[in-house]
């Protein structure tokens, strides 16, 4: 495993020796107004707090010196995640509740710059991308995911229900939604570590191609596929999904479309066209919004980046409709996901003393944001968790009925 955080460092946890200003204040009165109706504190180094305008607090956030209070001043998006993540913001309390109450209080963030809105994801940008979030080790993932190394939304028959259970249910109801059968071809685009694929071939009896970019990932789900007696039935792939070949019934893709990018939508839609037979479906499952947003800067930068989550709209336009594809079904999972980010989060902060000992803790604090705080975004609804069941348009070999959980 690698360090990642340490070389571009951005803020210090240092704690500023000298009292608060006037400017210290003003800025600080400024911050607390852009989430005011949230009910949490602000402190700042010296001790001087602004509290919340209604009911008491429910936590609080202490501004350690006046680089990150500036910062998150001037681009919130960008900074209030860059000063968390090297020490120099702390947050007391329910570390989720407090980022929800936030995320509720501004239902609007500052334009971002145009140069985050454009650009392609080609295949070496793709490549790096990938590799620079998946890629951080098969050791690290298997510390917080569930034992078939699912790194998507699972679906909870009860909120009860393990989450292990979730990830196997959430499998079963793709491969139901698109009507599998045995005997049938699917290729999947952007295969993680292989569970579904395999999932695939065992439960449903179909043979499956599956093409992923990383590295570890398709080194983990080919020898998952020779002990599990399934790689005659189960080709991995190591290539762009753009190099795919064949014709198949069903195109499956779960947790891939955020990674595509919004100006290489139409190539994805092109892709799906001259893979489907005439009677052809698929199923598309992807972190999205109700309105076209870029992804929050500080996520793009230390997180995904060239990623986008899109609004459904966005999909239908560049993907379905320029090729004559007809959405069938749509179906959101946001609460669902907040919950598997519920599992997520716990496990890994379980699992944190060995995370900062393979890494460092500036890269514990980064990921303890990125899954409180997207589990907060699930829960806001500042982010959807969308599947689309999608078929050629004059296909009538499609499911009579919706499937139901």
């Amino acid at each position: 495993m690698r360090a990642t955080s340490a070389a571009g460092q951005t803020f210090s946890a240092d704690v500023v020796s000298s009292p608060s200003t006037w400017f210290d204040r003003w800025a600080l009165g400024l911050i607390r107004r852009r989430i005011a109706a949230a009910p949490v504190q602000f402190v700042l180094w010296d001790g001087f707090a602004l509290g919340p305008e209604i009911g008491p607090p429910i936590g609080t956030f202490v501004i350690k010196n006046r680089p990150a209070l500036v910062g998150w001043l001037w681009d919130p998006d960008l900074y209030f995640g860059e000063a968390f993540m090297f020490g120099a913001i702390e947050v007391r309390g329910d570390f989720v509740g407090v980022l929800e109450a936030a995320f509720r209080a501004v239902r609007s963030t500052k334009p971002r710059p145009w140069w985050l809105w454009q650009g392609s994801n080609d295949e070496q940008a793709a490549r790096e991308n990938v590799h620079h979030h998946y890629d951080l080790g098969n050791d690290f993932y298997r510390l917080w995911l569930d034992r078939e190394m699912v790194y998507t939304c699972a679906y909870f028959p009860t909120p009860e229900a393990t989450l292990e259970e979730a990830q196997i249910a959430k499998m079963d109801l793709v491969c139901r939604k698109v009507g599998l059968r045995p005997g049938e071809q699917v290729v999947e685009a952007g295969c993680g570590w292989g569970a579904l694929a395999l999932f695939m071939a065992r439960r449903y009896g179909v043979t499956v191609r599956a093409f992923n970019l990383s590295t570890e990932q398709i080194a983990y789900a080919r020898d998952r596929a020779k002990r599990e007696d399934l790689d005659g039935r189960v080709e991995f792939i190591d290539d762009d999904y753009r190099n795919l070949t064949g014709k198949y019934d069903v195109f499956m893709s779960v947790g891939m479309l955020e990674h595509v990018g919004k100006a290489d939508y139409p190539t994805l839609g092109s892709v799906i066209d001259r893979s489907l037979r005439a009677n052809g479906r698929g199923l598309l499952h992807f972190i999205g919004r109700d309105q076209p947003a870029p992804l929050n800067p500080w996520i793009r930068k230390r997180i995904f980046p060239g990623g986008y989550a899109p609004a459904l709209r966005e999909v239908a336009e560049l993907v379905f409709e320029p090729k004559g594809l007809s959405v069938l079904d749509v179906e959101n999972l946001r609460l669902h996901y907040a919950k598997t980010l519920e599992h997520w989060l716990q496990r890994f902060t379980d699992a944190s003393e060995q995370v900062r000992h393979d890494f460092d803790d500036a890269f514990v604090r980064a990921w303890h944001l990125y899954l409180a705080g997207s589990e907060a975004s699930f829960l806001s609804g500042w982010m959807q968790l969308f599947q689309i069941v999608f078929a050629r348009g004059g296909s009538n070999a499609i499911p009579w009925t919706r499937v139901i959980g």
